[in-house]
């Protein structure tokens, strides 16, 4: 790779030879203006407004304007003689956590190559010095003609770095959120966590820009002469949302049917109770109450049984304690025969001694 700056990176008092690398490329298809009724390209030329000709960029030079439409030229040299301090270096400012930079300030990515063998061994204390920390470094360079702010963080075994906007640079977003009072409800937010579910996470390698892939057939179809295929028309992305949850029902039965997830009616319905919780207390609360009474009648019947036997055991208990009385009235009826018995014959024989 090719690349576009060469400076050192300035980490305190050690200094590290870097080259600055483009970390990323565009790959979508340009198109060049042509006329339309021969094909002819349209070129911009650069022409003097006040000589009415066509200047070549030798020739051609910066400049200022004023607020009163006056330009004031600038020439390269004034602009080196300016105190930049980062005019070839990348100065390291501060170590923060990464989630201290706001996505919206970052901007182009570079990667930072070492510069020659001597670089290699300040360059990996760097770059595992950030592995460690889990910190990214805020740096100041100067490139392509003005200062700038970056960040530097590891990706793989190299140090990559991101342009950042200068904070005054990052407009506050008022007047952008809806100015009406809207109210969510816990349904339709179940719903749409019911739809971020379903459509779970993806590998962001395995997605591919479809606008370009059709383009490049579209063209190369042209270049052999041929018609180019037809394409099913996209679906209309539009549109007035009447109803919100039918909306993310919806999007979520289409979420599965694109994940290959069977659509038997179970399944689906699985996601109307899901979003309605609220409603669903009622029958739950119904459902108590019949099981209550069932359970009730259930009992009755083992209550009847309970007291029938109940009656069985008190009734066999007063025939036994019956018959246990009766027999000790017998037997002390018995003992008074016998104690009679005893005492006549006690009498006779005392008469029969006298």
């Amino acid at each position: 790779m090719r690349s576009i700056w060469n400076g050192a990176i300035s980490f305190g008092l050690v200094s590290i030879p870097i080259k600055l690398v483009n970390a990323t490329e565009n790959h979508a298809v340009s198109f060049r203006q042509i006329h339309t009724e021969d094909g002819g390209r349209i070129r911009y030329r650069k022409v003097c407004e006040l000589e009415e000709r066509e200047v070549p960029t030798a020739e051609i030079g910066k400049g200022y304007e004023d607020a009163d439409g006056s330009i004031i030229p600038i020439t390269d040299e004034d602009l080196a003689t300016l105190p930049i301090p980062t005019a070839k270096t990348i100065e390291i400012v501060a170590f923060v956590p990464a989630d201290r930079i706001d996505p919206l300030q970052m901007g182009a990515a570079y990667y930072l190559a070492a510069s020659g063998t001597p670089a290699a061994k300040p360059y990996t204390l760097l770059r595992e010095a950030l592995k460690r920390s889990q910190k990214v470094a805020i740096a100041k360079f100067a490139l392509r003609g003005r200062e700038r702010l970056g960040m530097l963080r590891v990706v793989d075994d190299v140090i990559a770095m991101h342009g950042l906007l200068w904070p005054d640079e990052i407009r506050a977003p008022e007047g952008v959120a809806p100015d009406t009072d809207v109210t969510v409800r816990e349904a339709e937010l179940d719903l749409a966590d019911a739809l971020m579910d379903t459509l779970g996470e993806v590998d962001i390698n395995t997605l591919h820009d479809d606008y370009r892939e059709a383009v490049e057939e579209l063209v190369a179809a042209k270049v052999d002469g041929v018609t180019p295929a037809e394409r099913a028309p996209a679906g209309d992305g539009g549109g007035k949302v009447i109803d919100l949850l039918a909306a993310l029902e919806n999007s979520v039965r289409e979420a599965r049917t694109a994940r290959g997830e069977d659509q038997d009616p179970e399944a689906v319905a699985e996601v109307t109770p899901l979003a309605r919780k609220s409603s669903r207390t009622t029958p739950k609360q119904v459902g108590g109450k019949k099981s209550t009474s069932t359970a009730k009648k259930k009992a009755a019947p083992a209550a009847k049984k309970t007291s029938t036997k109940s009656t069985a055991s008190k009734t066999t208990t007063a025939k036994q304690t019956g018959s246990a009385k009766s027999g000790a009235a017998k037997k002390t009826a018995s003992k008074k025969t016998a104690a009679k018995k005893t005492t006549g014959t006690g009498t006779g024989r005392r008469r029969a001694s006298a």
